[in-house]
Order: C-alpha cells, then sequence, then structure tokens
C-alpha cells in the first residue's frame, strides 16, 4: 500500500472543487486545534507523554485528510491551500515550544523557520498571497519524516528505559527531515520565480493588449 497519494483512483482526475465543508478540511481544522493542546500539555503540564499522543494524532490526520479527500472526491481549493499552512504553523509552533521548555535547541527553528520566511517574502512579493503550488513529493516525505521524529524526541524526554532509544530515533528522523525541508524549499523557491515571472508577463501583456484596444478607440478616424 503506498502512503504518498494514498487513495487515488487510477484514471480519474483529481478536481478541486469550491466547496468549504468538507471531512478532509474539518480534520485539517482539528489539527490547527491540537497546536494549543500541544502547548499547553508541555509548558502547563509537563505531561510528555499525552503531548506525544496529541502530536501522533495530529501527525495521523495529515495523512487521513489526503486519503479521503482522494478516494472520496472530497478535493477543494481551500484545503489545497489550508492543508500546507496547517502543517507549516503546526511544525512551527511545536518548534517554538520544544525550544521554550528546553528540549530542542533554538538552531533547530532557524533551519525550520528560515527556508519558510524566505519562501513566504517570495510569495508576497510575486502575488501577494499564497503562491498556490501542489505539494512535492518531497514536500510531503520532508513533513511525514518530522510528523513522526517530534513525538519520538517528546517521548525521549519520559522518565522511561529506553529513551536513548527514542532519542536517537528521534534525531534520525527529524535530520532526515530537516535535509528535505531545504531540497523542497530550493525547489518550491525556483517554481515560485518560475510562476511568478509568468504572471507577471502575463499581465503585462494583457495590459499592452487592453492599452492598444483603448488608444485604437480614442485615435483619429
Amino acid at each position: 500500500m503506498k502512503f504518498i497519494g494514498a487513495g487515488a483512483r487510477p484514471g480519474q482526475p483529481q478536481v478541486h472543487s469550491d466547496v468549504v465543508f468538507t471531512v478532509p478540511n474539518l480534520l485539517t481544522v482539528v489539527r490547527f486545534l491540537g497546536v494549543p493542546l500541544f502547548i499547553w500539555l508541555v509548558l502547563a503540564k509537563q505531561e510528555y507523554g499525552t503531548a506525544a499522543l496529541v502530536l501522533a494524532i495530529m501527525g495521523s490526520t495529515d495523512w487521513v485528510d489526503g486519503y479521503i479527500a482522494r478516494r472520496f472526491n472530497q478535493l477543494s481549493n481551500l484545503g489545497r491551500i489550508m492543508d500546507p499552512v496547517a502543517d507549516r504553523l503546526s511544525l512551527i509552533a511545536v518548534a517554538v515550544t520544544l525550544v521554550i521548555a528546553g528540549v530542542v535547541e533554538w538552531w533547530y527553528l532557524t533551519a525550520l523557520l528560515v527556508p519558510d520566511l524566505v519562501l513566504l517574502c517570495l510569495s508576497l512579493y510575486y502575488f501577494h498571497s499564497h503562491p498556490d503550488l501542489p505539494v512535492s513529493r518531497v514536500g510531503k516525505i520532508r513533513t511525514a519524516l518530522l510528523l513522526v521524529g517530534t513525538p519520538l524526541l517528546v517521548l525521549s524526554k519520559l522518565p522511561v528505559a529506553g529513551t536513548e532509544v527514542y532519542f536517537i530515533a528521534a534525531w534520525l528522523f527529524l535530520g532526515l527531515g530537516l535535509i528535505g525541508h531545504w531540497i523542497a524549499a530550493y525547489n518550491y523557491f525556483w517554481a515560485i520565480i518560475r510562476k511568478g515571472r509568468e504572471h507577471r508577463a502575463g499581465r503585462a501583456a494583457a495590459g499592452a493588449t487592453g492599452t492598444g484596444a483603448n488608444d485604437d478607440d480614442g485615435g483619429p478616424r
């Protein structure tokens, strides 16, 4: 069974609708709501076991909502934008929380933030909003690795035997995830530039055509 693109039906085109209230979108909202719960569990209660469970549930919804969307034709334009945004905000908010709690160092948060900030500035420069690019395979693998590594790292803080194994496994996933994060960011960087230049060229051509038409209408006969 494949994990990336699971649920897709061969031969059926994936069409995104304008429907807002879908099961995948609801699961994405649940992922958003899991973030403040995780922050409270770690910073206020130091309940690392429950916090790791919350992260595991959040990570599973990321796969389940994609499966349902493809399997039951519930792909939506809102979900196409909201799902990767939820992933990014969740991973960053969790990383900030773990830095404050002393679980990870600042360099980990910096490694996550820098590529995203560069892409955000580039998107605002060209589109003044989200660039609406499809999620790449590298990006999906990167997210999966980070979503597995983070709860393992939280579990390594539990006062139980075998935490060293959790710690090593966590950083194996997180290290590979960070490498994938930078590779995905590099690919998105050039994809945004290409799409942005095409977008601006199209607008310039449309403006020139409109100006020419106006000149014709207003010129001497």
